[in-house]
């Protein structure tokens, strides 16, 4: 007898899906659209090694098979998996190869299971690889250095057994109390929607049907608008309307879809009253209809089981979330009971064969039918120095005197003090799992690695990272009275202590008496942003001294500033830098590096100001009567130790007609229109200008325009006294806007085409774009 048709591999996948849809009982079904265990409830420690546990069995058998198992690998303290009782490096293929083989040899139809892992800034398992977090990520305005890093972390993640990895990309700090602002690239829809692109491109490799032995699907978190949240509260309401929806919090998912993704995961927040995992509208009218989106949708942690509320009980809401598009579920009690919800008539089952086709399609594209397992394979190295390279394209310099930095010759006595100065799980952030004794460096140990030889460098870490305790401050001041400067690293943590309480979805549970050293993180959200009583303290007393003071920010979100130019002769940012960001932070501090970052995120002067982030509706607010409405510190803004100066940018054409745009695509019917700008480096050190492109509507549209926008940015090295032409495309994708049918399109009017060092630095030309004379706008 021949092999049935979802056994060949030659065959396309729409007909292996169809082909086996046709062979599985209701109950089979189900279970492919489930994902209700805990990975590290499938496996147990034994002194001989990991074994199978008979949850997992059972869980197994309850559906005949298995549609995904989240986490099998995943360790910290909400699972509750340590190093002595978690998956190494060592052991994960061989473990993810028993998971598999229980499934596909006692199993009717044999269908492997998806083993899907958290990969939010490297792989959080043991002896997974960091990547300094998102936030920073952002600030590198670097997308093919992420690619590069992040198709080495999806190489890692394969080559111990895993398939699927769930990464952070779609939502923007629009409100920087948010505890998740540092999973976010930034605070702007252009840069993030170019680091998501280049996170797919890295993780799935080139686009087509089937995706590489070394490759994952990437699952891209979280669709959409959570970043918005009222209050920066975690997954609280949000008040968008679609307008906003679509011209902000949608762009960095169209460009992952278009970029192919394999899915998306439905944020907790709700919608115009709807939850996302519920929303009809934006799963299947926005994605699927008018995006023409093919993967799969991921609900996120419970997120289904709070449609209870709404729908009545779990049948009902299992029924609702798959009729609005939901496909596979992640740990809730209503997909379980799609089967109730089908012979109820509550929901079609040709609607649960779409999604359990969805959940197919991607494992026949992983190859898994054919390769279920990972075999002998070596650990696949991580990327390390990769890792390190983004720290140090992140760090920014957010204000200087010109003098303090870099650290010259003369400086012989170091006084390194701070409650973020030696601590490496205070400079990885959230969603990490334990890390080896050894691992990683400090802002102090790359102080000391990096100091001359003659060069001494002393500690204190003069106050605790929350409260008010001032015990510790003197010895901190007198270390920095008597050194040449003073190095103050501040800021934030979001490392999770073993006493750390969590909410049922992992989120850390911090009372408002902030009972951990937790000041960041899921959870982990701030109603005033200054720094902590005793940082700011410390800053005062070290200043008061008269030593010079270079203060570092190890931060996951952006700290509202005072004005520390009287105390401060330089301050650098290091969002959550990774491991090894304590070596990236002293290479920029000692001149061995330049400070190339850029800010991807708007820094507010206070909380009571925001929001503050730079491209809102343009309505010429003058401020508030106390404080100005603006940012300590602009989106794009970054310092170096040079000076660069810009031309006026120039315009090929001065005029040009809508017809020459297709759609909102780049493209032209036309010559192409380009906007150049010189920029020199009127300095004596080398340096990486980037160069950023904004657009203003002055005139015309069918909606209200924004302050700014950010269209282009390019990265340009210039050596001292060297100038050079940056030129820019200004096609469809730089001038559309969204029209009130919510399509891309460039409408007929006036802009201004600006560029410059930051959203708050531009100088700018004009831009007539005229209405058709023939045939009108395609």
């Amino acid at each position: 007898m021949s092999e049935p048709i979802f056994r060949d591999p030659t065959a396309p996948v729409a007909g292996r899906v169809s082909d086996l849809l046709a062979r599985m009982t209701l109950t089979e079904k189900v279970g492919q659209v489930n994902q209700r265990m805990y990975g590290w409830d499938a496996y147990e420690r034994t002194p001989s090694g990991h074994r199978l546990t008979e949850a997992f069995r059972t869980e197994v058998a309850a559906y005949d098979g298995m549609g995904a198992l989240y986490g099998l690998q995943r360790a910290d303290p909400w699972s509750g998996v340590t190093a002595a009782t978690g998956i190494g490096a060592a052991d994960g293929a061989r473990v993810c190869d028993d998971v598999q083989r229980h499934v596909v040899e006692n199993t009717r139809l044999g269908i492997p299971v998806l083993l899907v892992e958290e990969m939010p800034h490297g792989l959080q398992a043991l002896d997974g690889t960091l990547l300094p977090v998102n936030l920073a990520v952002g600030a590198t305005w670097n997308p093919e250095l992420y690619e590069e890093a992040v198709a080495l972390a999806a190489a890692q993640l394969r080559s111990r057994g895993g398939h699927v990895a769930l990464v952070s990309a779609l939502d923007l700090v629009r409100d920087p109390r948010w505890g998740r602002a540092e999973e976010c690239f930034g605070e702007d829809p252009y840069l993030a929607a170019r680091f998501t692109e280049a996170l797919v491109r890295g993780v799935q490799g080139p686009p087509g049907e089937r995706i590489g032995p070394d490759r994952a699907a990437v699952v891209l978190k979280h669709f959409a608008g959570q970043g918005a949240t009222v209050g920066g509260r975690n997954s609280a309401a949000t008040e968008l309307g679609a307008r906003e929806l679509h011209e902000i919090h949608l762009e960095a998912a169209l460009a992952g879809v278009r970029a192919g993704a394999a899915g998306v995961m439905a944020a907790y927040n709700e919608f115009d009253g709807v939850p996302c995992a519920a929303n009809r509208e934006l799963l299947t009218g926005i994605l699927r209809e008018r995006w023409g989106f093919t993967g799969l949708v991921m609900a996120d942690g419970l997120a289904l089981d709070r449609l209870v509320r709404l729908a009545g009980d779990p049948v009902a809401a299992g029924a609702t979330a798959l009729e609005a598009g939901t496909d596979l579920s992640l740990w809730d009690d209503c997909f379980p009971r799609l089967e109730q919800a089908v012979r109820r008539g509550l929901v079609d089952e040709r609607t649960l064969d779409t999604a359990v086709g969805r959940v197919l399609a991607l494992k026949f594209r992983l190859g898994l039918f054919e390769h279920p397992y990972t075999g002998e394979r070596a650990p696949a190295p991580g990327p390390e120095h990769l890792s390190e390279r983004i720290a140090r394209e992140s760090v920014t310099l957010l204000a200087h005197d010109g003098v303090t930095l870099p650290l010259t010759d003369g400086v012989r006595r170091v006084a390194v003090v701070g409650p973020n100065a030696d601590s490496v799980p205070q400079q990885i952030g959230d969603y990490t799992a334990p890390q080896w004794p050894g691992t990683g460096i400090s802002v102090l140990d790359g102080v000391r690695a990096g100091a001359p030889d003659g060069v001494t460098v002393v500690h204190a870490r003069g106050c605790d990272l929350v409260g008010g305790d001032l015990s510790a401050l003197p010895g901190a001041v007198a270390l920095a009275a008597g050194a040449d400067v003073a190095v103050v690293v501040l800021g934030g943590s979001s490392a999770r202590e073993s006493g750390t309480r969590f909410d049922a979805n992992g989120a850390a549970v911090v009372s408002s008496g902030n009972p951990v050293e937790m000041t960041c993180g899921e959870g982990v959200d701030l109603a005033e942003l200054g720094l902590p009583e005793g940082q700011s303290a410390l800053l005062e007393a070290v200043a008061a001294t008269g030593t010079p003071v270079v203060v570092v920010l190890v931060q996951g979100r952006p700290h509202a500033l005072p004005d520390l130019s009287d105390r401060a002769g330089a301050v650098l940012s290091a969002w959550y830098p990774g491991p090894w960001g304590g070596r990236a932070v002293a290479d920029v501090v000692f001149g061995a590096a330049e400070p190339v970052g850029r800010l991807p995120v708007s820094v507010p002067r206070s909380a009571a100001q925001l929001p503050v982030f730079y491209n809102g509706k343009d309505h010429g607010y003058r401020g508030y009567v106390d404080q100005p409405a603006i940012a300590r510190h602009a989106f794009g803004h970054g310092l170096g130790y040079t000076t660069v100066e810009y031309g006026e940018p120039r315009l090929s054409r001065a005029s040009v007609a809508a017809a020459e745009f297709v759609g909102g695509s780049s493209a032209g019917t036309g010559e192409p229109l380009l906007c150049t700008v010189e920029v020199r480096n009127t300095g004596d050190r080398s340096t990486r200008e980037t160069v950023q492109l904004y657009v203003r509507r002055l005139v015309g549209g069918t909606s209200w325009p924004r302050a700014r926008e950010l269209r282009g940015f390019a990265r340009v090295v210039l050596e001292p006294g060297e100038a050079a032409e940056v030129c820019f495309r200004v096609g469809a994708r730089t001038l559309a806007s969204v029209t009130r049918g919510w399509e891309r399109t460039v409408e007929p009017g006036e802009f201004a085409i600006e560029t410059g060092p930051s959203s708050d630095r531009t100088r700018g030309t004009r831009l007539l774009v005229t209405v058709p004379t023939t045939g009108g706008s395609r």
